[in-house]
């Protein structure tokens, strides 16, 4: 197949939805790789009889393999050297993006260079976009590395419809206002149709910020904006649609992983290999200042101190995945959190008994889902977080009526979760008193909130979140129908 055959559906994500796995001869494969939005985008691809194609970073620094086929999907990978890598993605996405989008937990940096960068790359993904897109054809653009990329896509190709996710929260005017490229940010999102935010608030920030900033005018979900990516005024005016979409799991296919007997007998050997107590608390996170790792280790670190549980009755397994080590506020992070660990252990661990059990490593989906089975409370307790999915696979996976959910109303999930115990990170002692009521509470109303939570997630699944946004592309800048819109699982 030609690589200069289109497509009728279009995505385009900072990564490919595949790994590039290396044997020892020296030969390689490309495998499938996890994630939430690979397995809804499966689904979406269906819909098209035409196949579909996927833009994306191949995952190494380099020049770019050939546009080749997975199944149905067409992979056009894009390159970036290790200096673009170092200024677009670590620079400009992670150390500058990254932190001002989260609350500015930590100093976000600005350099001219990164910026310059970001927007050459913009520039690679928008034309790789353009030159596998059909007449008329979906695009559909995703999160915060590839803010740029609509306006760059309907300046070339006008014919498009364009739609973006941001993964993450979108801040505050008062924030983004912070960004000195803020007003070419908000014009490069501005060439979308349909912008999809996780959160209601996520949507109402990006109109107040057109407003503040480009001297748009909004109208409930609408934006109107007259003016061009240069700023001149006097084009057309532009309507967009800027509406809250979350995102979710495949409900279903971690239900049944969860229940598989590799799963099952995996999770027994956990509990075994614990001691098997009469509590498993877990986090599982990214090793991130956004997680809120070391409030949760203060938090945790107190109540053993303060004799409200004990190691041989309850311990603590923190997952924290490797992440941006080249990072220096990563790197900071990951000594914070080594030397807490090692200083709660050294206090009020004994032999047999260890308080807290930390990982700082990645697992697969099977060992996730047999940790999950094995937890009694899960602690989702960001500072700040789009979504995290992490506490609706939890809960999906605890569908036997056990389990116990505690999570931060600092997450786009809170807003979806009322039933969780819900807390505020920020504060310690709230937090402690939060996690032993959770611990504490009575089993019927443990299981009646967490058959509520199911409830919730398995009815607004992946698949369902996958049509919503498509269906708001469709029919943007109005609400779509509820017939929904092509491509719709």
């Amino acid at each position: 197949m030609s690589s200069r055959q289109t497509y009728d559906f279009v995505i385009a994500a900072n990564r490919l939805p595949v790994d590039r796995h290396v044997h020892p001869d020296g030969s390689y494969e490309w495998r499938t790789a996890p994630g939430g939005l690979v397995t809804a985008m499966e689904s979406v691809m269906r819909g098209w009889e035409s196949g579909a194609a996927w833009v994306g970073w191949a995952g190494f620094p380099g020049e770019a393999p050939e546009p080749f086929d997975d199944g149905k999907l067409r992979l056009h990978p894009v390159p970036l050297s290790g200096k673009e890598l170092s200024d677009y993605y670590e620079g400009f996405s992670n150390d500058t993006l990254w932190p001002l989008y989260h609350d500015v937990i930590v100093a976000p940096t600005f350099h001219r260079s990164w910026y310059t960068c970001y927007r050459e790359i913009n520039q690679r993904f928008a034309d790789a976009i353009c030159e596998v897109a059909a007449e008329g054809a979906t695009v559909w653009v995703h999160d915060y590395q590839l803010q740029l990329v609509p306006a760059m896509v309907r300046d070339q190709r006008p014919d498009l419809r364009i739609g973006w996710f941001n993964h993450i929260p979108f801040p505050p005017v008062e924030l983004f206002a912070q960004l000195p490229w803020r007003e070419s940010v908000l014009r490069g999102l501005l060439g979308a149709d349909f912008l999809g935010f996780q959160r209601p608030d996520d949507a109402r920030n990006f109109g107040r910020a057109c407003r503040a900033v480009l001297g748009a005018t909004t109208k409930g979900e609408k934006v109107e904006w007259v003016g061009t990516d240069d700023g001149r005024l006097g084009a057309a005016p532009r309507t967009v649609r800027a509406a809250a979409v979350p995102i979710s799991i495949d409900a279903s296919g971690f239900r049944e992983l969860a229940d598989s007997p590799e799963v099952t007998a995996r999770a027994a050997e956990i509990r075994a290999s614990l001691g098997d107590p009469e509590v498993v608390l877990l986090g599982v996170d990214r090793l991130d200042y956004t997680k809120g790792i070391r409030h949760r280790l203060r938090a945790i670190g107190e109540l053993f101190e303060d004799g409200e549980i004990a190691p041989d009755q309850v311990t603590f397994v923190q997952v924290a995945t490797p992440s941006r080590e080249r990072v220096e506020a990563y790197r900071t992070l990951r000594e914070q959190i080594e030397g807490m660990v090692g200083r709660i252990n050294g206090d009020v661990s004994h032999l047999g008994a260890t308080a807290i059990h930390y990982l700082h490593q990645s697992y697969g989906r099977e060992e996730m889902a047999a940790l999950f089975r094995v937890a009694d409370v899960m602690l989702v307790t960001p500072l700040r977080d789009g979504m995290n999915l992490v506490a609706k696979e939890y809960v999906t996976a605890r569908h036997d009526g056990g389990g116990a959910l505690v999570l931060s109303e600092f997450t786009g999930a809170a807003e979806e979760m009322p039933q969780a115990y819900r807390c505020n990170p920020h504060d310690i002692a709230g937090l402690k008193e939060t996690i032993l009521r959770a611990i504490r509470a009575d089993p019927e109303e443990k299981e009646r909130r967490m058959r509520s939570l199911r409830r919730r997630v398995r009815k607004h699944d992946v698949q369902s979140w996958a049509g919503d946004f498509l269906a708001g592309l469709e029919a943007a800048p109005e609400r779509p129908s509820r017939s929904g819109a092509k491509g719709d699982s």
